[in-house]
C-alpha cells in the first residue's frame, strides 16, 4: 500500500510539472503557440519574448507554482512514509519530487515532451527547499537583468547563487541539498547552452522591464 502512494506522488508531480503553461496560455488567449516563435522554448522567457510582459509574468509565476507545489507533495503523505518534516529522508523525497517536476517540465507529456528549461520550476523547488537562499537567488536574478537585460544570463547566474549562498551565508550541512544546488548549476548550463553561444557573439535577445528598446 506505501509503494502505491509513493507511486501516486511521484506521477502527480511528474504531471505537475508537465503541465505546459506557456504552451495552452499562448493558445488560448493569443492562438499562438509560443514554441513555433522565438527560441522555440515552452518557457517563460520565450513567453516574454513573444507575447509581452503580461503572459510572460503569468506563465513565469504558474511554473513557479508548479515546481512548489510538487516539492510540497510530501506533506499530503502520513510521516510514517516520508518521515518527519525536518528530517532529511523528508528533504530527500521533497527534492526527487521537484526534480521529477522540473523533468516533466523539461519533456511534458501534455505538449508532446517538448518544454522549457524548467528555471522557473526549478526555482519554485528552491523557494520550498529554502526559502532564504532562494530570495538570494531573485536578489542576484533582477539585479543582473535590471542591468543586463539578458533573462539566460540572469537565470544563469541566479543558479549559481543558490550553491554558494548555501554553503557560505547559510552553512548548509544537509548533503543531498548541496548535490542538489549543484547539480541546478549543471542543468541549467546544459539547458542554457545555445543561450550561452548566443551571449558570447552577442546575439542574444533582451528584455526590458519598465522601457522599450529605443529604435536606432
Amino acid at each position: 500500500m506505501i509503494s502505491i502512494y509513493l507511486i501516486g506522488i511521484v506521477i502527480l508531480a511528474y504531471l505537475f510539472g508537465s503541465i505546459p503553461t506557456a504552451v495552452w496560455f499562448g493558445q488560448a488567449f493569443y492562438g499562438v503557440d509560443v514554441r513555433e516563435y522565438g527560441s522555440g522554448n515552452a518557457g517563460a522567457t520565450n513567453t516574454f519574448r513573444v507575447l509581452g510582459k503580461k503572459a510572460g509574468t503569468i506563465v513565469m509565476f504558474v511554473d513557479i507554482l508548479k515546481g512548489w507545489t510538487a516539492t510540497n507533495l510530501p506533506y499530503l503523505l502520513d510521516s510514517s512514509i516520508v518521515g518527519d518534516p525536518n528530517s532529511p529522508h523528508f528533504v530527500n523525497f521533497q527534492l526527487a519530487l521537484g526534480v521529477i517536476a522540473v523533468l516533466g517540465h523539461l519533456f511534458p507529456i501534455f505538449a508532446g515532451f517538448r518544454g522549457g528549461k524548467g528555471v522557473a520550476t526549478l526555482f519554485g523547488m528552491i523557494l520550498a527547499i529554502h526559502l532564504s537562499a532562494a530570495l538570494c537567488c531573485v536578489t542576484v536574478f533582477v539585479l543582473c537583468l535590471l542591468i543586463t537585460h539578458y533573462v539566460s544570463l540572469s537565470s544563469i547566474l541566479a543558479g549559481f547563487t543558490f550553491p554558494i549562498s548555501l554553503a557560505l551565508v547559510f552553512k548548509t550541512t544537509v548533503p543531498s541539498i548541496m548535490l542538489y544546488a549543484i547539480a541546478i548549476c549543471a542543468l541549467i548550463l546544459i539547458t542554457h547552452q545555445k543561450n550561452i553561444e548566443r551571449l558570447l557573439k552577442g546575439k542574444e535577445s533582451k528584455i526590458y522591464l519598465f522601457k522599450r528598446k529605443s529604435p536606432n
